[in-house]
């Protein structure tokens, strides 16, 4: 492959027809576009615009609340991924307001890395043991792959899964997706397959690129986006075929499709985007902790469940704005003191976007 440089080299010398935006789908591109400084070695008329790529940031309040209840008020260890704990609820400010304020209040709250530890848990105490599951396809799988394996009576899940293409096909159907270009996550296409990202040219006619998460990767593809744009065609591209194959990983995906079933999901900020949540299949109800246990999903919860006051987490991860035009960003809201959930997560635009300033 050639060097971040010699892409540079060739997208500067695309005779662009007009400024144009990328849009990036994966907090882990956003990461690499921001830390290797990939906008400002770009020409002025390419933009890198940041998309719908962090779990964390659309989780839904309801279902962070719920989880946060759940350990609260029933004897229960709560087990969750790291960058699950922090994300802020609205909540008065007498109660807690995240899940590592739930467990300061007494509530048995572990964070975890991987689906494995969640059952070595669970094998090792004699309370139930709720895995507070949320994530895209690529944190799912392995989800899916656990409870096919098989789990201990004592494991549930609270799942708050979501698909990633549903919201791209969302901004393009909308008519206002503000960008011209796509470049599609890398990790979910080895487990789905790129043919998943086949609506964006065929049916939108907007230029895609499958990319990997190096500089010399994310470079390339935004090259084929800008070539395609000047050339007058659109097709998918795959720039990372290093591990996407078409029809993605054969076991995964048949794991997920014995295990879940896709439903109509809420994201927060967003709103309801058809079929584009996961949720455990009815035979395997036994697993669902929304079954087993009372369900604290209070009714209000969902009106409750936008973005808190003044943060603007809903368009950035749209592509609306940038991070730094949320009147928030560094004013109040940062990584020790974070108001929205992209300040947050590894993956949220406006975490990356201070880490990348701090650098």
């Amino acid at each position: 492959m050639s060097s971040a440089r010699e892409w540079v080299e060739r997208i500067r010398v695309l005779d662009l027809p007009r400024p144009l935006k990328v849009m990036n789908v994966c907090g882990g591109h956003e990461r690499s576009v921001t830390m290797s400084g990939m906008r400002s070695a770009l020409p002025s008329s390419v933009e890198i615009v940041p998309g719908p790529g962090c779990p964390v940031c659309v989780c839904p309040e309801e279902d962070i609340y719920q989880a946060m209840q759940l350990a609260l008020r029933e004897k229960v260890t709560l087990v969750t991924f790291g960058d699950m704990l922090r994300v802020p609820v609205n909540a008065p400010k007498s109660e807690p307001r995240s899940l590592v304020e739930a467990r300061a209040a007494g509530a048995d709250i572990r964070p975890i890395a991987s689906p494995l530890e969640a059952r070595r848990i669970a094998q090792q105490s004699d309370r139930p043991v709720v895995f507070f599951a949320a994530g895209f396809e690529t944190t799912t799988a392995p989800v899916a792959s656990l409870i096919c394996e098989g789990v201990p009576d004592n494991l549930t899940f609270l799942l708050s899964a979501r698909l990633t293409w549903p919201a791209v096909a969302m901004l393009l159907e909308s008519g206002e997706s503000g960008f011209d270009a796509l470049i599609a996550p890398g990790h979910v296409a080895t487990v789905m397959g790129p043919e998943e990202w086949e609506f964006v040219p065929q049916t939108h006619g907007i230029p895609a690129a499958v990319a990997a998460f190096n500089a010399e990767s994310l470079l390339a593809a935004t090259w084929s986006v800008l070539r395609q744009k000047v050339e007058g065609r659109c097709f998918l591209d795959n720039c990372y075929q290093a591990l996407v194959r078409p029809g993605g990983n054969p076991l995964a995906r048949q794991q997920m499709d014995q295990v879940l079933e896709v439903g109509d999901a809420n994201w927060r900020g967003i709103g309801t985007i058809p079929a584009s949540g996961l949720g455990l299949r009815s035979a395997y109800a036994e697993m669902d902790a929304r079954v087993r246990f009372p369900d604290y999903n209070e009714a209000g919860r969902r009106r409750m469940g936008q973005m808190p006051p003044g943060c603007d987490c809903a368009r950035v991860v749209l592509g609306r704005i940038y991070p730094n035009q949320c009147k928030l960003f560094g004013k109040g809201c940062d990584p020790r003191h974070p108001v929205g959930p992209c300040m947050v997560s590894d993956e949220g635009a406006c975490r990356i976007w201070w880490s990348g300033q701090a650098a």
